[in-house]
């Protein structure tokens, strides 16, 4: 097969123009409209302040992208040519030498153009290639003049009315910035004889003494018009460099591979990739026409939804073992999609390893990644819930988009099926839940829902991708409307805990199955602010943060969470560092309570992991990769080994200073701890916990040695805290193997802001590569602050003492604690 790439870097034989404008500029292929206007110094920089509103206005227009290329000659001596456009952002017109090759529609397909007949040969000069892109802003308007299609508030109407990337006409962590452009690889394909279509394995795992796997592959040919069958070549690669080539005349085709190394999920063992090439020959010579090459691992993987006790299960099960999910919402990382490349993609992965992830949800309101990112997360070990790209509305069912749908699906499926990483896929986000409340669709759109993703979606699945469990929304018990966020079936999208306004000690009055969302709001770092404002901006409540603060409401609730948090910030660095050490606490809550009720509970991915442009939102990494105090808490309670608090104390009985004598009269203070181990192997610890004073004297304390079986995790009895003083005492407790302290934490019976904090008199030295911080009193949330800084640890706990802390990048500047957000007297 012969392959003419037409991607060029900035300068090389693309340009684009304005469609109302003669003027035309170097353009970079792959890349945007937006990306060539700020590289061509024609826009000020989208995020900044609110210079989203005049690049938002500029996709009124349509743009005209043009290359001129000449053809290679051996693209002539081939059956067939095709222009092959894998991602057009959105509607265009695509022309070749004059000729109108297709119109595309979908962002998220692949489209391809018959070409040779209009490719100019060498001796007639060059070819023009011309691609029009089309106003998303104009046609999503006059869509929802015809079709009334509701969904999310903060998007532009008519939004679900096209096959574009929901999130770029606004959401509620997100800018209107919808793009345009060939965002995807575009090249040439001429195919002599035939090309592989596709390539699907299907492993058995035998059970026995010896094991084995018997890897079926099945190779989906497009020969054109010929019958004749193909022979191709299949090598294998194993993790220890073992090679294996075997011959075939016909698919599907069996081979068995002894002692596999089997493929887990982070935090259960390791990722060995089986590297696979097919190479599809000719029948009569056997020359290489076409070769298909990417890497497996070895597993089986589903989600087990076996009746118990207190329902239906909705566990992730990898090689027989019922893993528990820990992970975050992947929403894409930039407005601007040039700008996500390989580099920011591996970084973004590599944090999630590093805060014990082992498993992403990628969104359904973004776009389905490159192969990149399944590349990086099958190594790192990463299970990826794969979202559909439908989320947060009602669709028109039509042929044309019921054609349009599977063709992108058929595509995506395809690409993405033979990763060792995908877990599952899912049909949509919210719409089972928000159509079951009677919310945006109507009665032809209720039905039209059910059509679709209870029927049309899952059947293609099903053909292209039969082993993969399909789940047909999010939340959802099952499907059919029934009861979607059913907490003793399927997964839940839990929000009392922000939108309700319920404190978060609720998170204790549930046991979901499985909760896939759940979040609380933070303002990202100073440092990140300041990339998007001047001084005089820089209040939660000015024009130009409320412009980077998407959700309406978000701002009075990160006030009321904080009021009853802690006190007053002293100015607006403060205000950002308890916002952050709110939203760290509320998850914390949750996740540790799922935890402590492993098997019950199987999972729980917090929204959300990054950004996709500086703004106040639920991430816990900013849209410049900077760690927010929630990923260092992720670290930190998705550790594999995790001791964690449940206590009983007035936020959990009555909150109300001013409660009624007696009710104040019936508080019980105590506080029970619980081992978890997600480990696959029996550990022994010693647990020990003091009851402190303000400075950190111990006042009581007790020790015991426990053993707790593997994939469990382990109550301890609960200890009566009655005589503890809430306002100046706390408890510590650690967890500790060999005399090395393995997870620990501290639990208030007050709110921060009636206790007693005394100045800890922070302090720190440098050594080496590692910071030594020092604290005289009980110290709360301790933050290293300075430039671009990365520590191993953050936002933590201490008592008196001193505690080391590697340095991974930055300078460190400062140290502070909770005891610094009040104003100094």
């Amino acid at each position: 097969m012969i392959r003419q790439k037409l991607t060029t870097a900035f300068g090389g034989e693309w340009r684009m123009r304005n469609s109302a404008d003669e003027e035309e500029l170097p353009a970079c292929v792959p890349g945007s409209v937006y990306a060539d206007l700020l590289a061509n110094e024609k826009i000020e920089d989208p995020f900044w302040r609110d210079n989203e509103d005049a690049a938002f206005a500029l996709m009124e227009n349509d743009w005209v992208y043009t290359c001129r290329f000449v053809a290679d000659t051996a693209l002539f001596g081939c059956r067939r040519v095709f222009l092959r456009c894998e991602g057009l952002d959105t509607l265009a017109d695509v022309f070749l030498n004059g000729e109108l090759l297709g119109k595309a529609d979908n962002m998220h397909r692949v489209w391809e153009f018959d070409a040779l007949p209009f490719l100019k040969k060498e001796s007639d000069g060059e070819s023009l290639l011309k691609i029009v892109f089309h106003s998303p802003n104009k046609f999503v308007r006059e869509a929802f003049q015809k079709i009334k299609t509701q969904g999310s508030e903060e998007c532009l109407d008519g939004f679900p009315q096209l096959r574009k990337s929901h999130y770029m006409f606004g959401w509620d962590w997100g800018p209107r910035l919808p793009d345009a452009g060939v965002w995807r690889n575009i090249e040439l394909v001429g195919v002599e004889a035939a090309r592989i279509a596709g390539v699907h394995f299907t492993q058995i795992h035998q059970e026995g003494e010896t094991s084995a796997v018997d890897l079926c592959i099945r190779v989906e040919v497009d020969c054109g018009q010929t019958g004749v069958p193909y022979p191709y070549q299949v090598t294998i690669k194993a993790p220890d460099g073992k090679i294996e080539s075997k011959s075939f005349t016909n698919s599907p085709q069996t081979i068995v591979i002894e002692n596999p190394e089997l493929w887990y999920p982070n935090g259960y063992g390791s990722q060995p990739l089986y590297t696979v090439n097919i190479a599809l020959l000719s029948p009569d010579a056997g020359v290489p026409l076409d070769v298909w090459e990417g890497r497996i691992g070895l597993r089986t993987l589903t989600v087990n939804r076996e009746k118990d006790e207190w329902g239906e299960r909705f566990a992730f099960e990898v090689n027989g073992v019922r893993i528990f999910a820990m992970g975050a919402d992947y929403i894409p990382q930039d407005n601007v999609l040039s700008r996500v490349n390989g580099e920011k993609v591996r970084y973004m992965l590599e944090q999630c390893v590093a805060a014990n992830f082992n498993m992403v949800r990628v969104w359904g309101g973004g776009y389905y990644p490159d192969d990149y990112f399944y590349d990086v997360c099958d190594e790192l070990g990463l299970i990826v819930w794969q979202d559909l790209m439908f989320a947060c509305t009602a669709y028109e069912l039509t042929d044309t988009f019921e054609e349009n749908v599977r063709r992108e699906l058929v595509d995506n499926v395809k690409r993405i099926r033979h990763h060792a990483c995908l877990g599952l896929w899912c049909g949509n986000n919210e719409l089972e839940g928000f159509l079951a409340q009677g919310t945006w669709a109507n009665l032809k759109q209720r039905a039209d829902y059910t059509k679709l993703f209870e029927y049309i979606i899952p059947n293609i699945v099903k053909e292209y991708d039969p082993t993969t469990f399909y789940w047909n929304s999010s939340p959802s018990s099952g499907g059919s409307f029934d009861n979607p966020q059913d907490e003793n079936r399927g997964d839940v999208h839990y929000w009392d805990v922000w939108h309700g306004n319920k404190p978060f000690s609720d998170y204790r009055n549930h046991y979901f199955r499985f909760a896939s969302e759940f979040g609380f709001q933070s303002f990202p770092c100073l440092e990140t602010v300041e990339a998007f404002t001047l001084p005089q901006d820089r209040n939660p409540f000015s024009y130009i943060m409320e412009r980077h603060q998407r959700n309406n409401a978000a701002n009075g609730k990160i006030m009321t969470y904080l009021a009853q948090t802690f006190l007053y910030p002293r100015d607006f660095d403060a205000f950002i560092y308890a916002s952050q050490l709110l939203q760290a606490e509320a998850i914390k809550y949750g996740v540790e309570h799922f935890r402590r009720n492993r098997g019950r509970c199987m999972g729980t991915i917090y929204w959300q992991l990054n950004d996709c442009w500086p703004v106040a939102s639920w991430s816990s990494i900013d849209y410049f990769g900077r760690w927010k105090a929630l990923h260092y808490f992720a670290k930190r309670f998705f550790a594999p080994l995790l001791l964690s608090c449940e206590e009983n104390s007035k936020e959990t009985q009555e909150p109300n200073v001013n409660a009624q004598p007696q009710k104040k009269a019936a508080i019980k203070n105590s506080f029970r701890l619980c081992v978890s181990n997600e480990t696959r192997c029996e550990r022994s610890f010693l647990v020990r916990w003091e009851i402190r004073g303000k400075t950190a004297e111990i006042l009581r304390e007790d020790s015991q040695f426990i053993t707790i079986s593997p994939l469990s995790s382990l109550w301890l009895e609960e200890i009566d805290a009655v005589n503890l003083n809430i306002y100046d005492e706390y408890v510590s407790f650690h967890l500790v193997n060999g005399g090395e302290t393995v997870s620990e934490g501290v639990v208030l019976f007050c709110p921060p802001k009636h206790f007693h904090f005394v100045d800890p008199h922070l302090t720190f030295q440098i050594e080496g590569d590692s910071i030594i911080v020092r604290a005289t009193a009980f110290a709360k949330g301790v933050e290293i602050r300075g430039a671009d800084i990365m520590v191993s640890d953050n936002y933590f706990d201490m008592d008196a003492g001193e505690r080391e802390v590697k340095i991974l990048r930055g300078v460190v500047e400062q140290v502070r604690s909770v005891f610094d957000i009040k104003s100094r007297e």
